[in-house]
């Protein structure tokens, strides 16, 4: 027989630690963070700020949604904040495209990469509303996490899923 105390203990658990998150849940950011920053330096600060954002929010984690789906609106909302900062500050010229690695990887990682690539671009070229919902549900995360990372009932995470999809075959056809 589970006693009050039990069921009250349970109830406000230790919430997880950074390091367990981030052993956890470490590619999911980064993914996330792929998802709206190309250049790999920025990249690299907005995980960070990420990580930061999420072990200042841990304490409140009270356990109405998965950690899965916390860390998901955390990476979410911060990677937006970024994109929206970002738009503000001035663009200086980009390197060349045509730069070539030094290194030749196996071929199959090489197609590995470049499909990778391929569906990357082509959600980074999506309206907002649609690569947030995209991101996510490339995740893994359910209808209902993703609803719930970006605020939304279930029924527009479907609408804007089906959205994306006719919009990523469009885009991925031109592509080609």
């Amino acid at each position: 027989m589970v006693s009050a105390m039990d069921d009250r203990s349970r109830h406000f658990s230790t919430p997880p630690s950074i390091d367990e998150v981030a052993a956890q849940y470490g590619s999911l950011i980064k993914r996330v963070a792929a998802g709206y920053e190309n250049d790999h330096s920025l990249l690299e600060d907005l995980v960070q700020e990420i990580y930061v954002s999420i072990w200042r929010a841990l304490p409140k984690f009270r356990g109405e949604s998965s950690l899965r789906t916390f860390v998901a609106r955390i990476a979410t909302n911060r990677s937006v904040t970024h994109v929206i900062r970002a738009m503000k500050v001035p663009r200086a010229t980009d390197l060349s495209d045509e730069l070539q690695s030094t290194c030749d990887p196996p071929e199959a990682q090489v197609i590995a990469h470049e499909q990778r690539d391929r569906l990357v671009n082509a959600v980074r070229t999506l309206p907002l509303a649609y690569r947030q919902t995209a991101l996510l549900m490339l995740e893994g995360l359910t209808t209902g996490e993703v609803a719930y990372a970006l605020g939304l009932t279930d029924n527009a995470v479907y609408v804007r899923m089906n959205r994306a999809r006719e919009m990523l075959k469009r885009i991925m056809g031109e592509l080609e």
